[in-house]
């Protein structure tokens, strides 16, 4: 289909919901790449009193999320998704400008990165029959950060509350987008100094400082590290994983998010369920289908998993990552720990016992 970023918001409404007639149940995220748009462009098209532009201090719209109470908290990349059901219990938000950082700890655990905010909606919808009520944030290349949606629980009273205050006082339908910028690597990388460093690690966060430090994108660094801290599995050993976790009532992390923000499992997980569907070709999908967190995770998307060991002061943390065929991370599992505690013998034997490429 003929792509529509020359033209003006009731073009791309008007286009969307032909596109809808064509697909019925058509997600609006899968729209928006048909029509070669943003999400954010097509969302922005339904303002009314049901949709509501938001713009503010999106520190303080993250601190105001705690006055939701019961809520569903929502963070995606491409290939994976995490859904976690309960408050934002305990939020913190530190820096300025372009280091402003959040992080929100409890039932919902999220690490924020507030230069990626961008444009925020509250969106009242129907959808097979429920009426759904939510806070949707999105970066400036209009791909949603997170998306936090009422439950019955939920203070529906604060939801207004929210939106009265953060209204943005321009309610324009148009939404410009920027697509960003691949940041600035280099391929000629001083080996042994950076496995040196890698060496030298103390913490699991002294990591991304040190890919920092050389110039070098994650997934080149586990290049280079290959067979001394990192080598690749299967890909088949993803359900493995989450299966002998589930069998074992092993208790894990996951990691998974964008630019905007990192949403973290932290605990079992217990009904693993692998589904197939899509509009286009056949999309794998293997779930993690709990009373309060759902995982979706397209395995179809997953090129590369690799096994990937720091060295922190607690000991070796081993790690299994997965990336899609731009070299892109999708998500982390680790096994449950929490700082000056060792990783669990029973995780490490389980990442051991995973076929290797």
């Amino acid at each position: 289909m003929e792509t529509l970023t020359q033209n003006k918001p009731q073009d791309y409404y008007e286009a969307w919901k032909a596109l809808e007639r064509t697909k019925p149940g058509i997600r609006i995220r899968e729209a928006a790449k048909v029509l070669g748009l943003s999400e954010a462009q097509l969302l922005a098209t339904t303002l009314s009193n049901d949709c509501v532009r938001l713009e503010g201090d999106w520190q303080q719209m993250l601190k105001a999320f705690k006055s939701l109470g019961y809520v569903m908290s929502l963070t995606r990349n491409d290939a994976c998704i995490l859904e976690h059901k309960g408050s934002f219990q305990k939020v913190s938000t530190f820096g300025n400008e372009s280091h402003a950082m959040g992080t929100v700890i409890g039932p919902i655990e999220s690490r924020v990165f507030f230069k990626h905010w961008h444009v925020a909606f509250a969106v009242v919808q129907e959808k097979r029959g429920r009426i759904l009520k939510s806070i949707q944030v999105f970066d400036k290349a209009g791909d949603a950060i997170t998306k936090i949606y009422l439950q019955n629980q939920s203070n529906e009273k604060a939801f207004y509350e929210l939106v009265n205050t953060f209204r943005a006082k321009v309610q324009s339908p148009e939404v410009h987008v920027q697509p960003y910028n691949d940041e600035d690597f280099t391929e000629e990388i001083d080996r042994e100094s950076f496995l040196q460093d890698w060496a030298s690690l103390k913490d699991t966060h002294d990591f991304f400082p040190m890919l920092r430090k050389h110039k070098v994108d994650r997934f080149h660094a586990l290049k280079l590290a290959v067979e001394k801290y990192t080598y690749q599995i299967e890909r088949s050993a993803i359900q493995q994983i989450l299966e002998v976790a589930a069998q074992q009532k092993l208790p894990i992390m996951i990691f998974a998010g964008n630019r905007g923000n990192l949403q973290i499992h932290q605990g079992k997980v217990r009904t693993i369920r692998l589904l197939e569907r899509g509009h286009t070709g056949v999309e794998q999908w293997l779930n993690v289908l709990d009373p309060e967190f759902n995982m979706h995770l397209r395995l179809d998307l997953v090129d590369t998993a690799w096994v990937v060991k720091k060295p922190t002061q607690d000991g070796i943390v081993t790690a299994v990552e997965l990336y899609d065929a731009d070299r892109r991370l999708i998500t982390q599992f680790f096994g449950l720990r929490k700082p000056g505690i060792p990783q669990k013998e029973d995780w490490t034997q389980l990442v051991e016992g995973l076929a290797r490429l």
